[in-house]
């Protein structure tokens, strides 16, 4: 049976959710912060790793950065491929899985944001992955992952939410633990035109001081930590957790 990430219904039915207007809307400010923190000034290769529709990567490309985005699922690329033509950039966009894209010594900077990351049933994939990201970078490249952290999901953790996105259609989240924190199991119900659809997947939890040990174990020299994409502190009042590591 396939994983849950394969299944490119998954992805076209509940793309309102994860891809609504506001969230293109903000895609240019987390890319200014993202390189606020990286210090990396165009021309330079970028990989957008796991980068769905393209929110980023269209928005690196037209400030001058020369951009790989990498996605298994066909559907989201095939919006990111219509609006780079809507827009007028260039994109190289390669469906492939994470697990095995590496191009070595390729890239200055790597980016895996909006929290996709940790979905593989087996912790050494998610190893994996960050091992082929390394290889993928030049020396001195780096890495920013962007994710929820358990301290900031501890803090602001709801069981159940619902919300009205665009058109009327509704969508309901549960939310359990399991493990002791090792993952979260989500349930999703999305109501359009009278039709219910729902999906339950799971994604592996990482504290900060997890996430970089793991990235150091898969061979980056220094991990620093960020409470969100303006390049705060990991604290209590962090909103997110992103970790750059370099090679």
């Amino acid at each position: 049976m396939a994983a849950w990430y394969e299944d490119d219904q998954f992805w076209q039915i509940f793309y309102p959710a994860m891809f609504g207007e506001v969230r293109w809307q903000i895609a240019g400010e987390e890319v200014d912060g993202a390189l606020g923190i990286l210090g990396v000034e165009p021309p330079a290769d970028v990989l957008d790793c796991c980068c769905g529709p393209g929110r980023h990567a269209l928005s690196l490309a037209q400030k001058g950065y020369r951009v790989t985005g990498v996605d298994r699922a066909a559907p989201l690329l095939e919006i990111a491929r219509e609006k780079a033509r809507e827009n007028g950039v260039s994109v190289e966009w390669v469906q492939e899985d994470v697990r095995t894209f590496r191009r070595a010594g390729q890239f200055d900077i790597a980016l895996s944001l909006f929290t996709s990351f940790g979905y593989f049933e087996n912790p050494v994939e998610d190893r994996t992955l960050l091992e082929n990201l390394h290889a993928s970078l030049r020396p001195g490249g780096k890495l920013l992952m962007d994710l929820s952290g358990k301290e900031v999901l501890a803090k602001m953790f709801q069981s159940r939410h619902w919300r009205e996105l665009e058109d009327g259609i509704l969508m309901l989240e549960e939310r359990t633990l399991e493990g002791g924190w090792e993952r979260i199991h989500n349930r999703w119900v999305l109501i359009r035109d009278g039709e219910r659809y729902e999906q339950r997947f799971t994604i592996r939890l990482y504290s900060g001081v997890e996430l970089k040990a793991l990235m150091l174990a898969a061979g980056f020299s220094s991990v620093n930590l960020y409470g969100n994409l303006n390049g705060e502190p990991y604290d209590q009042n962090a909103r997110r957790l992103v970790a750059v590591g370099t090679k």
